[in-house]
């Protein structure tokens, strides 16, 4: 891949393999004709040259590139437009861009918040809209955290809800499905090194329950944005906890680790019955508020 590149665009076909491991990573059922919403994670991934990576275990280059050597990357959370779920067997296409950045100064110093789309098509439409939100921060900033094994809290009595025992196994698993290489979720030693205290629990994998709970509570996802944010970094193996917020599935659910600290938050918005193309570069829509709000809790370092 060139240093200097504005998109990237893969096809592949759906295949079930991929379904069927993260069906038995979750416990779940293996999914039949077509790839349940938000499991699009596990599918059309870049795998790069391992020459490509830098110390942390991210490409040094490409989509997104980092602003500049020893900056350590967080992912913040993001938004996943489903129009329609993708069919086993078929090919598809993910093209992926940078849609926005911007350079704030925060109180551990400079910030870099990066938002990357990806758009998912099949058959001649699009499916699904997925935007990301990372940031950057400065190589010797810290996060604080209190996530982990320790005095632990029940989450909230309400319902539906899922929980997921997290161990070593499960997490280089996860990062093995999705071609994720950062260290601090399988390398102790580095986790200790960017300020974690233990292995961090993927944003992704959070997300991914929270958007399993609606799924499986049959609320559903096709037709809707599934708007996500995290909101504390997850560390640690233990047993956490996705249950709905107290006006509802349909309305937003959040995730609680084993001390019964929120740790991701997710809401739900009804959809334009059609997918919009693509808008240009440096848009302003959903991520300028959820940026105001990453830009207060920065200091806790997200995963």
């Amino acid at each position: 891949m060139s240093e200097a590149v504005e998109q990237v665009v893969r096809t592949e076909v759906i295949a079930h393999e991929q379904a069927e491991a993260l069906a038995n990573l979750l416990s779940t059922e293996v999914p039949e004709g077509t790839l349940p919403p938000l499991w699009h994670w596990t599918h059309l991934l870049e795998r790069r040259p391992h020459a490509d990576l830098g110390p942390d275990g991210h490409p040094t280059f490409g989509i997104p590139a980092p602003p500049g050597p020893g900056r350590k990357r967080m992912f913040a959370g993001g938004r996943v437009s489903t129009y329609g779920e993708l069919v086993f067997g078929r090919p598809a296409t993910r093209t992926t861009r940078v849609s926005d950045t911007r350079e704030k100064q925060g109180r551990t110093g400079p910030l870099t918040f990066v938002t990357v789309r990806h758009d998912y098509t099949q058959d001649g439409r699009t499916l699904i809209v997925d935007e990301n939100d990372i940031v950057y921060r400065s190589a010797d900033s810290r996060v604080s955290s209190a996530s982990g094994p320790g005095d632990e809290a029940p989450a909230p009595a309400r319902e539906p809800s899922l929980t997921l025992a997290v161990d070593e196994a499960l997490l280089f698993r996860f990062s093995a499905l999705t071609y994720n290489a950062h260290r601090i979720h399988y390398d102790h030693h580095w986790a200790r090194q960017e300020g974690y205290e233990d292995l961090v629990v993927h944003g992704p994998l959070q997300a991914l329950m929270m958007g399993e709970l609606v799924r499986r509570s049959g609320a559903g996802l096709v037709g809707r944005t599934f708007s996500y944010r995290l909101v504390s970094p997850m560390v640690g193996p233990q047993t956490f906890t996705v249950a709905a917020t107290e006006a509802g599935v349909a309305a937003g659910v959040e995730v609680h680790d084993a001390r019964g600290t929120v740790t991701a938050v997710g809401a739900l918005e009804p959809l334009e019955p059609v997918a919009a193309p693509a808008p240009p570069i440096g848009r302003v829509s959903r991520t300028a508020g959820m940026w105001s709000q990453e830009a207060l809790c920065l200091e806790s370092g997200l995963p």
